[in-house]
């Protein structure tokens, strides 16, 4: 080993050999080794939340007169380089670590610190003019600055989650208006039903997904609300009062989001319960996004055995196998996302509940799980939109083929003719493949010129016009053409 390219710190534990050209410390370096479990490291807008946490502290404590201008003008310099994207390779820290945050926590500290320690003439590792704890974690705990980082990241991920959401529901609409005169079978328990068009189809993932993105709108006004002032417990010991009455707004003015303080900071440092809000409503929004995905899979099912209803964008072959056989691989991606959520969910969920007394420190693995969340959640639908919906296609003639070989437009006769007499023509319909229609002028139950108006298959999906209404309107125009 070089010893020439490492420089000696110590910590209350004894010494450490840190790289020379490190700007992490002691106290993350012990946290790497302790810490190798996903080899994954902090999530870039977690680090961006930190910076702009740990810049705003800087500023309030400034403002309260608790640090020097220099000492304050330094670290607000550094945050902002790290904010703009630069020495992430400093944060070196696993994302699932003990200590509810405190190695990213101090990780920050520390590169903060050994920044501005350069700016302002020092060297790295020193720390006799910027100190990671006595100035860059002035007032701060671990316990107010990871939620509050947390929050500010999560938030980030929503925005940037939404606007794919609604690129998606933009895209149901287009479909929805470009299929709204396709009429296809519609069918419960995977069995004919009653007809209905294809854009009430489309029309209806776009509704869902509205009710999605306005459930996630709701759940991220929770997470505006910061526990900022409270270190340790909620009590706010170390933090000057002043600090503690202006550092929310800072942070509001430097992220341009409406944060407020939490009116009750223990409550707010022990309980996790915003963000289990958040991760519920994603959930339901995977739930459903995949029950969407399911029913393009059957809809396109086939081309030849299945119901070759639509056709998805073909992507890649599906078949190591069988030549010329294409997949459904983006449906079948939007579903194994949604299955990740549904589980990320449950440890969020796990992690919310497992805290105990005055702090939850479960808070690494439900970030990590919360993001990856927002993170495949955006990724998915952006690809699902573009990749599926933008490029799906109808084969209007098999629709209309199959709603007239179907049984279930029988429903339309149950109020002309009683549904015993339907049953026993749908019955007869499936037992001898003949059409219901020429069924029922065979038997002489209606005439044709009746089913032509009862079975029009154009008025079949429309609510509010049912066969007796066009029966009379039908009646009336052949009283006015015989004169009454």
């Amino acid at each position: 080993m070089d010893i020439s390219k490492y420089r000696i710190e110590t910590d209350s534990l004894g010494e450490k050999l840190v790289p020379v050209e490190a700007y992490y410390g002691i106290q993350t370096l012990r946290a790497k080794e302790n810490f190798q479990i996903t080899k994954q490291k902090v999530h870039k807008e977690m680090i961006k939340g930190i910076a702009i946490s740990k810049k705003a502290a800087a500023f309030a404590n400034y403002d309260a007169g608790m640090i020097h201008e220099e000492i304050y003008k330094a670290i607000a310099k550094a945050c902002d380089e790290i904010i703009s994207g630069k020495f992430y390779r400093q944060f070196i820290t696993d994302m699932i670590q003990g200590g509810a945050g405190t190695s990213m926590n101090m990780n920050a500290n520390e590169v903060i610190a050994n920044r501005a320690q350069e700016i302002l003439g020092g060297k790295k590792g020193i720390y006799d003019i910027v100190h990671p704890n006595d100035h860059v974690n002035f007032g701060q705990s671990t316990n107010d600055i990871i939620p509050t980082a947390g929050k500010i990241a999560a938030i980030k991920l929503t925005e940037k989650l939404l606007l794919e959401m609604r690129r998606l529901h933009r895209s149901y609409l287009d479909k929805a208006n470009e299929f709204g005169g396709v009429i296809k079978m519609g069918r419960t328990h995977l069995q004919d039903a009653v007809p209905i068009r294809l854009g009430q189809e489309f029309n209806a993932f776009a509704s869902a997904l509205e009710r999605d993105i306005k459930r996630i709108e709701c759940a991220i006004k929770d997470l505006k609300i910061l526990n900022m002032g409270a270190t340790a417990v909620g009590t706010g010991l170390n933090a000057n009062t002043t600090y503690i009455e202006t550092v929310v707004k800072i942070i509001s003015d430097f992220t341009h989001i409406d944060f407020v303080q939490a009116d009750d900071l223990v409550d707010s440092t022990r309980n996790l319960d915003p963000f289990v809000w958040l991760s519920s409503a994603l959930k339901t929004c995977a739930i459903s996004l995949s029950k969407t995905a399911n029913d393009l899979r059957l809809m396109a099912s086939g081309p030849k055995t299945g119901f070759n209803e639509i056709n998805l964008p073909q992507m890649q072959p599906g078949s190591s196998i069988m030549p010329g056989k294409i997949n459904p691989v983006i449906p079948e991606v939007i579903n194994q996302v949604a299955f990740q959520v549904i589980g990320n969910d449950v440890t969020i969920t796990k992690a919310a509940e497992a805290g105990q007394l005055e702090l939850n420190v479960f808070e690494p693995v439900l970030f990590a799980n919360l993001f990856e969340t927002l993170d495949i959640l955006r990724r998915g639908i952006r690809t699902f939109y573009r990749r599926a919906i933008s490029g799906i296609t109808v084969n209007k003639d098999l629709c209309v083929l199959y709603v007239e070989r179907s049984a279930g437009i029988v429903t339309a006769l149950a109020p002309h003719i009683g549904y015993k007499i339907a049953a026993d023509i749908a019955k007869e319909a499936i037992r001898l493949n003949k059409p219901i229609k020429d069924l029922v002028i065979e038997k002489e139950i209606l005439s044709k010129e009746d089913l032509d108006v009862i079975l029009n298959i154009n008025n079949l999906t429309s609510p509010g016009i049912s066969g007796e209404e066009l029966l009379i309107k039908k009646k009336k125009m052949h009283e006015e053409k015989s004169g009454g």
